[in-house]
């Protein structure tokens, strides 16, 4: 697998967050990138920080993403 180079923030439980997953999933897969997945219950910093913000996506760890991800964005950002 590539080096990832989409992080998506997530919590258990979001459905929003389930949502975000397939479509960054499907998009990484096009584009042939990878994805790192993050709780961000496992984490206190990330829960103060995101939790009424997620799913959040990151490219290349750059602000991408809030509540709900395009895939033409997506798909945009990662061959730009």
């Amino acid at each position: 697998m590539a080096a990832a180079r989409i992080t998506l923030f997530t919590r258990p439980g979001c459905h929003l967050c389930d949502t975000a997953r397939e479509v960054v999933n499907a998009v990484a897969a096009e584009c042939a990138v990878g994805v790192q997945e993050v709780d961000i219950t496992t984490d206190p910093d990330l829960l103060a920080k995101y939790w009424d913000k997620i799913p959040v996506t990151l490219v290349d760890g750059q602000p991408h993403d809030v509540f709900f991800v395009d895939a033409e964005r997506l798909r945009q950002a990662l061959t730009s």
